[in-house]
């Protein structure tokens, strides 16, 4: 049993770190990982987090792991990726994360022309606002950045531990 829960573990786990293959017309164009492109991508949504304190990543690992989020959420956010790459790859001839930024600006923008991209765009900026806004025990408004940044004061009583 214990050999099993640790392989359960490690398939968890490694989810983010698998790869995301980013084809161009028929052809293998490259090889990425959804944890490196989504945190270019939280940078170029919401720059101010770092500066703040608020560490998305940390967040969004959480909700890669969380039973409650349901492995079809977890598979589209990861295929996002995936097609957030391959407009890099339309537009620019190279993955998101090698662009410059005024260059993943134009991904930006012709990617939310469509509804499936600014849908997807949508589900990203949720979750990092839920990082921004959520308690500092899920791990992304580490020591109250988001709430002090917008004069927030956390709702009563506080969880003493995370609901995962």
């Amino acid at each position: 049993m214990k050999n099993r829960l640790s392989r359960r573990n490690f398939l968890k786990s490694s989810f983010l770190s698998s790869s995301v293959m980013v084809m161009s017309g028929c052809s293998l164009f490259s090889i990425t990982t959804p944890q490196e492109t989504l945190r270019v991508l939280e940078d170029d949504l919401f720059p101010k987090a770092k500066a703040l304190g608020i560490n998305t990543s940390s967040y969004l690992h959480i909700v890669f792991h969380h039973s409650r989020i349901s492995k079809a959420e977890k598979t589209y956010l990861k295929n996002g990726v995936k097609w957030l790459n391959e407009e890099a790859v339309k537009l620019h001839k190279t993955t998101y994360v090698k662009l410059l930024s005024t260059q993943r600006e134009e991904v930006l923008q012709n990617f939310a022309k469509t509804a499936w991209g600014e849908d997807y765009l949508a589900d990203v900026m949720n979750y990092l606002f839920e990082a921004m806004l959520g308690d500092p025990i899920y791990g992304g408004n580490t020591k109250e950045a988001g709430w002090k940044w917008l004069n927030f004061e956390g709702g009563q009583p506080r969880p003493k531990e995370r609901y995962v």
